[in-house]
């Protein structure tokens, strides 16, 4: 019915176009029904689609997307029409990039004022789709798209990518640090650094250690407070008991939206962090992490039973929650995300990162959020299945 639907309605616009015409609503439906189904999620498709008078223009970062809307196009001469594949041949081969930055931030759209969708830290390794203006449409490993200033990325050859992967490298793994011009920690600095940041390592010394960045600064990193690449990677898969250690160290941390880091998270940056920096890949988006792992019954009618979350939860699971639920609505979108401690107890961003309850009697009961549960996920049990993947697995970061 769909495809039908979204058939008539691509050929009907086709021929308002034909006959020099344009419509507005129609435009609008139909981008909208080829969002809907060629492209779902525009967080990890990029669909650009411009009609201008009698003039058809697509771009995308799918094939697919491409190739259906050829079987499609116009046949009129009247009507020209036009379709590009990301990466943009424009790049001239800079399809590859590196984070350069401690904490980059990305946006919504090429523009600082745009909103932040996520962060990239040092060493990130991204797909580079297009150049516009001074930003770049990028892709992380979480395949997740958003645009980030120039000074934020190294842009490389597929060669020059590949010879920087196979560097040998380090991870600074201190919450907070800077990167020194010489080895001396009153010297003039190189930049900040925070936990997960990876540099290569030209010298491994006593107390520092010299470090290059992707775009070629060099610097000196105490020595005590990074670790060998190669043994971060490989690291056996993380337990519970070292994700929420890692999740409690982020402790006060305040609230950013968009935030992917240690100088702050949302509440989906704040899972995904937690993880990564125990060498595990999830998605980005609460809605996104909602799709992946193993389903853990916590739910009675569409409510939170605590009796259910007592039994079935295990630490390191994550829940979700949807703020629809507090208007009556069952089945909206899940808008919030946490991970699970033990004893009813879960550990969120919200404000700040902090311990919470879903047991009303407690003193951090969070009503505000308990009564919108909608779901739990287990994630650490299922790594290495689709979108849970241990960062030495994953192709983007060198996998050997």
């Amino acid at each position: 019915m769909m495809k039908s639907l979204l058939f008539a309605l691509i050929l009907s616009f086709f021929e308002l176009l034909a006959h020099g015409q344009t419509d507005t609503a129609a435009y609008r439906l139909l981008a909208k029904e080829i969002q809907k189904k060629f492209a779902p999620d525009k967080r990890a498709i990029y669909v650009n689609l411009q009609i201008k008078g009698d003039s058809v223009w697509l771009e995308s970062s799918s094939a697919l997307v491409l190739a259906e809307f050829e079987k499609l196009k116009p046949t009129r001469s009247e009507v020209k029409y036009t379709s590009v594949l990301l990466p943009s041949k424009a790049l001239n081969g800079l399809e590859y990039g590196v984070s350069n930055l401690s904490v980059s931030n990305n946006r919504a759209n090429p523009q600082n004022a745009a909103e932040l969708m996520t962060q990239m830290i040092l060493g990130t390794p991204v797909k580079i789709l297009k150049k516009q203006g001074g930003f770049y449409l990028v892709q992380t490993p979480d395949l997740y798209l958003s645009w980030t200033d120039g000074s934020a990325i190294k842009p490389m050859t597929k060669t020059e990518f590949e010879t920087w992967q196979a560097a040998e490298k380090v991870v600074f793994t201190a919450d907070f640090g800077h990167a020194f011009t010489k080895p001396n920690a009153n010297e003039l600095r190189v930049s900040d650094l925070v936990s997960g940041n990876i540099l290569q390592l030209l010298n491994n010394g006593k107390v520092f250690s010299k470090v290059a960045y992707p775009d070629g600064r060099v610097g000196y990193v105490e020595t005590a407070k990074i670790k060998p690449y190669e043994d971060w990677v490989k690291r056996n898969n993380p337990s519970a008991k070292a994700i929420l250690t890692t999740a409690k160290n982020l402790v006060g941390v305040p609230y950013l939206w968009g935030g992917t880091s240690v100088k702050g998270v949302d509440c989906s940056g704040f899972t995904k962090t937690a993880y990564f920096l125990n060498g595990i890949i999830i998605p980005r988006d609460a809605s996104q992490q909602a799709l992946v792992g193993n389903v853990v019954d916590v739910l009675e009618n569409d409510n939170i039973s605590v009796a259910k979350c007592m039994k079935n939860l295990q630490a390191g699971d994550l829940l979700f929650f949807s703020a629809a639920k507090r208007r009556g609505v069952n089945g909206g979108r899940v808008t919030h995300t946490a991970i699970y401690m033990g004893d009813g107890e879960f550990i969120q961003s919200a404000g700040m990162v902090k311990i919470s309850s879903l047991i009303p009697t407690a003193a951090n009961y969070d009503a505000g959020q308990s009564t919108t549960l909608v779901g739990a996920r287990r994630i650490l049990t299922e790594i290495g299945k689709p979108e849970i993947t241990r960062v030495e697995e994953h192709d983007w970061y060198g996998r050997k």
